[in-house]
């Protein structure tokens, strides 16, 4: 089968052995905030626009680091849709609010996987591997 790849970046955010997650309006999985890469935008342009329309908050390029890149199958598309996701850390100014199509924000533990979309699974595995999730 002829697979499709969704290119997206995520912003790994972890506060107190928890990882931010949001939960877009009308949605019914819970994903690490982030998004698709408009055209001709690098990685960390993306990023940066993409967390600051999400969550209000301004990174600092200077501090953006790579965590990994995971691939699944993409939540609620047609089977062979794979979602790409470059995931990153970096540090921020100014508060994390919701806007844009955001409902929620919530901080998650491992137990609340399962509220997650499946690329964002693989990367709870990946931080509790790691030791970096309770």
């Amino acid at each position: 089968m002829e697979k499709s790849y969704i290119d997206k970046l995520a912003f790994i955010e972890l506060r107190d052995r928890k990882i931010l997650e949001t939960k877009s309006y009308g949605k019914d999985a819970w994903y690490i905030p982030g998004g698709k890469r408009d055209a001709g935008e690098s990685d960390e342009q993306a990023l940066v626009r993409e967390v600051k329309e999400e969550l209000s908050v301004e990174i600092d390029p200077t501090t953006i680091i790579h965590y990994g890149t995971f691939e699944a199958q993409a939540h609620g598309k047609p089977e062979g849709t794979v979602v790409r996701m470059t995931c990153y850390t970096a540090k921020y100014e100014g508060n994390l609010t919701p806007s844009a199509e955001i409902e929620f924000i919530d901080w998650f533990d491992y137990s609340q996987r399962e509220m997650t979309s499946p690329v964002d699974r693989l990367i709870f595995d990946d931080l509790k591997e790691k030791n970096l999730i309770d």
